[in-house]
């Protein structure tokens, strides 16, 4: 309580007390040293590509590794180019065929795992990498995206090994993954996959490792990063500090970007940047500061260079969407966009209770669906900086809901909630004003929750909402990293956060609801054959009329049977004090700081 009223009355003062404004200078760095300071709203989990999902985790990994292909920082819509590929892939055999050629001369950074020798990228490494998902010793999280491209003979291989129980054969050839020389790789698949190519622009899919380094490490390379990326890890203080330092072996790599003619700001970025070679800085330091008012004051107190604006505090920073005049004073820059993203909640199909495909269950999700209020939460929870969900898929993805159409995930209505539970017996047997289920067992939904603030604020909203319809709700809270094992092994009855998207496509939201990749990303472990069908013959297709019905057919059975809430689609506020240059944010990607620059700072 002690620290909950300090913070209150502080921000009561922020914009109004210059003793303050002065103390807020941002803080220097280490001598002759560019240092950019970041605070983590939530602990990483390690810096191994396959192995981790969290945002913190590959915030900080996607400035050490490198796939082949990158998204055009500024181009609107987003393009793709090579990032260590010396050109987009070549594309063959109706999408089945790409060949990848990476360019010579790029290095990892120095590690003992090399023996002293400078280490090359080469073909083999992605051949390597891609691999490793499929290693049944592994057991990543990420390897339905793959194993949903179909390369020839990766999935089969696996299945030998699971069955055989013997160590991953890397040195096995297969048909669908091989090097072509040393700089060239190619890789075949089974279906036709217009979309693929975008796969080799993330971090985690296909940011190279060299295989003699997970070797050395193989007790824990979680802690062992090494990459081709322009900064390695320096300093790990677990769940608590993190310190990047630049690679000497990086590459020259020069700034370069199609922004959009009509995007003044866009164009003064290309023209300042124009050439600069990467990266600008000398040293990345993160900071885990889970809670959102320690994360503002440590910003406001020159501790960070920038912050993504915690949604629960945007009152005091961007009123009305508009920079608040007091940090227009000292400087502070506002970089605002709609996040390719979604808040949802997920329903458990392995449950008991809220899964089932029959009448009464789907009728139990819709009810939770139209009780609950998403734009409620985004002026309650979300301080306005949100705007409700129509779908799954996030506006600026392709098959995302037509601008204006608005569907039953944002029309809250608790009187047909409540008549659609009396409807199917769910209703109050024993007078204590809350429901039971049809047989007269107990129903009580349990929901996981984070134990944060913001967490705090929805669980509230969540309480209350249920109660007016007479369900009964019970909270699940622990951190982060706990929830996501707790849903990947189905323990979880329901659950939500957000999912950012790694393309401007919406194959991987409607892939939530794709049954093989239930226990993966498919928390909700929903598995509809019609769905399934239709996920398929959308993802073989090319961009189109006929794609576009088929992934909106998909949405509409998405909708009908409920596996998941989807809430809403957050707005990005980065604020940067006055000596930092950006742009911060790719939509699409995770390099955030690669271009990002910081001037002369004031000690406090």
């Amino acid at each position: 309580m002690k620290r909950r009223d300090l913070l209150t009355r502080a921000a009561a003062a922020w914009p109004m007390t210059d003793a303050l404004a002065r103390a807020a200078e941002p803080a220097s760095g280490h001598t002759g040293e560019k240092v950019f300071r970041y605070a983590l709203n939530t602990a990483e989990t390690g810096f191994d590509p396959p192995r981790v999902s969290d945002q913190s985790s590959i915030r900080v990994l996607a400035h050490i590794f490198e796939p082949p292909l990158a998204w055009d920082r500024l181009a609107r819509p987003a393009k793709l180019v090579p990032l260590v590929a010396a050109a987009l892939p070549e594309v063959s055999d109706e999408h089945c065929r790409f060949v990848f050629t990476i360019r010579p001369g790029i290095f990892f950074a120095d590690d003992p795992a090399f023996e002293g020798r400078p280490r090359e990228l080469v073909a083999s490494d992605f051949v390597y990498t891609i691999k490793r998902f499929y290693d049944p010793a592994l057991r990543s999280e990420w390897l339905y995206q793959w194993e949903n491209a179909k390369i020839l003979g990766l999935s089969e291989l696996r299945k030998r090994v699971l069955e055989q129980r013997k160590p991953f054969p890397y040195d096995e050839e297969v048909a669908g993954l091989r090097a072509l020389d040393r700089y060239r790789f190619e890789v075949r698949l089974a279906d036709p996959a217009p979309r693929f190519a975008a796969n080799f622009t993330s971090f985690t899919l296909a940011g190279a490792v060299a295989r003699e380094v997970i070797e050395r490490y193989q007790a824990d390379p979680q802690a062992h990063p090494v990459g081709t990326g322009p900064f390695r890890l320096h300093q790990w203080r677990r769940a608590s500090h993190i310190v990047l330092t630049k690679n000497p072996r990086f590459r020259e790599q020069r700034f370069a970007a199609d922004p959009p003619d009509d995007d003044p700001v866009a164009q003064a970025h290309a023209r300042r940047l124009a050439g600069a070679r990467a990266p600008l800085v000398d040293r990345l330091e993160f900071s885990v500061i889970e809670e959102s008012q320690p994360r503002w004051l440590a910003f406001l107190n020159g501790e960070h260079d920038a912050i993504a604006m915690p949604v629960d505090l945007a009152g005091l920073a961007v009123p009305g969407g508009q920079l608040a005049p007091y940090l227009v004073r000292r400087g502070i820059q506002l970089e605002r966009q709609m996040a390719p993203s979604i808040t949802h909640t997920f329903f458990n199909f392995d449950d008991p209770l809220v899964g089932g495909y029959t009448p009464d269950k789907v009728a139990l999700r819709r009810a939770v669906m139209l009780a609950f209020d998403s734009a409620l939460e985004a002026r309650l929870v979300f301080s306005g900086q949100a705007l409700p969900a129509q779908s799954m898929v996030p506006p600026g993805c392709y098959g995302a809901v037509e601008p204006g159409e608005i569907t039953e995930m944002s029309r809250s209505n608790p009187a047909r909630a409540a008549a659609l539970l009396d409807m199917y017996g769910y209703v109050d047997r024993n007078g204590d004003g809350f429901r039971e289920q049809p047989d007269g067992k107990p129903l009580v939904l349990r929901i996981g929750f984070l134990p944060d603030q913001r967490s705090r604020r929805s669980s509230d909203l969540w309480f209350k909402r249920m109660k007016a319809v007479g369900l009964r709700t019970q909270f699940e809270v622990a951190p982060f990293a706990e929830q996501i094992r707790r849903a990947l092994a189905g323990t979880l009855m329901m659950w939500g956060y957000t999912w950012s998207a790694s393309s401007p496509d919406g194959d991987f939201f409607l892939g939530l609801a794709y049954g093989p990749n239930a226990e993966q990303s498919n928390d909700a472990r929903f598995k509809l054959a019609a769905f399934d069908r239709l996920y398929e013959r959308q993802r073989v297709l090319p961009d189109g009329p006929e794609r576009l019905a088929l992934m909106r057919e998909a949405n509409k059975i998405m909708l009908a049977y409920t596996p998941y809430i989807a809430h809403l689609h957050q707005v990005n506020n980065d604020l940067l004090h006055a000596h930092v240059r950006g742009p911060m944010r790719q939509p699409f990607s995770a390099d955030w700081f690669r271009w990002i620059d910081v001037g002369a700072t004031s000690p406090v």
